[in-house]
């Protein structure tokens, strides 16, 4: 009994902090496009407005959830649940300093890359079972891009990999003590971040969620909790590739130099707004691609160059053997 009620606390400790910390990434967000565009921004509720995200999300989980007519409502019910429960199972295996990690596994990037594959079905699920057209091409939209840029991303984590020999992200971590791997594997780097804009379905990328023609894309006919627990996975998993950014690139909880002497976790909280202002930056600068455009990317660029990447360090390292 005793077992059960340590681990809840454990997974309470987890998600608390995430979910307030998913609330005030979007209060980020409005606060840096209102100053992007020369603006306010929220600035009512609460001192400078630092309650609007709780005021709207409050708001959100007191309205009615309106089903459609003709939807399955068994998986309609189910699609928000199961995005919103893949986007926290990510965080399992992040670590956030030298002991604090929930399960710290041996093979804890490819658990990340299949939890990033079963996200998918959320989506799928979602669009098909809203019975409505707009949905319907929102979900193939989102899945055919995440498919098309994991493949991408897979071979960039094996670049990764093959440097590091260890899939398993403390032993990463700690691989970076003498200098982060974003200099020596900056191609790689820049692959990875743009990547994990188009995995997140975010600007540039974001067709699965286009409003000039899909009026909002999969989640179109959510409401209520429903269109909150989309919301959540949605900036969640952008705060999980921040974190795995961060990770493979900048030495996660390590320190930025070696004259300071913060602690690992505000080391690895400060790289993760960092990204987190990358996601909302591009989104304020950037102009929406064309699908034809995006999936030319995918597949006839980053795809290529990934591979060429992979096979360039592997020789490298075989060689240093």
């Amino acid at each position: 009994m005793l077992y059960f009620l340590w681990m809840l606390l454990e997974v309470l400790a987890l998600i608390v902090p995430l979910l307030l910390a998913i609330a005030y990434l979007t209060l980020l967000e409005r606060k840096l496009m209102a100053a992007y565009q020369r603006r306010k921004g929220p600035n009512v509720v609460g001192v400078y407005g630092l309650l609007q995200a709780l005021a709207d999300g409050v708001k959100l989980l007191l309205k009615e959830s309106i089903f459609p007519s003709n939807a399955d409502k068994l998986l309609f019910l189910v699609a928000p649940i199961l995005s919103f429960s893949l986007s926290l199972m990510g965080w399992a295996v992040i670590s956030y300093n030298q002991t604090a990690v929930f399960a710290d596994l041996n093979l804890g990037i490819l658990y990340l890359l299949a939890i990033s594959s079963i996200a998918v079905y959320g989506l799928i699920i979602a669009g098909w079972s809203s019975n409505s057209k707009y949905a319907f091409l929102g979900c193939l939209r989102s899945s055919a891009q995440m498919i098309s840029y994991e493949v991408s991303i897979g071979f960039i984590l094996l670049t990764i990999v093959l440097c590091t020999n260890s899939f398993n992200i403390t032993n990463i971590i700690e691989f970076q003590e003498e200098g982060y791997l974003f200099f020596p594997l900056f191609p790689i780097a820049i692959l990875f971040f743009i990547s994990m804009l188009a995995e997140t379905n975010r600007h540039p990328f974001d067709l699965p969620e286009a409003e000039a023609e899909l009026v909002s894309g999969y989640n179109v006919e959510y409401s209520a909790a429903g269109f909150v627990l989309f919301f959540l996975a949605e900036y969640g998993n952008i705060l999980l590739m921040s974190s795995l950014s961060s990770i493979l690139f900048f030495g996660g909880w390590l320190d930025f130099f070696s004259w300071f002497h913060l602690p690992g976790v505000i080391n690895f909280a400060i790289k993760i707004i960092f990204f987190a202002v990358f996601f909302i930056t591009a989104r304020a600068l950037l102009p929406r691609l064309r699908y034809d455009q995006l999936m030319n990317l995918g597949w006839k660029y980053f795809l290529p160059i990934s591979i060429s990447l992979v096979l360039i360090v592997a020789s490298l390292v075989t060689i240093e053997l």
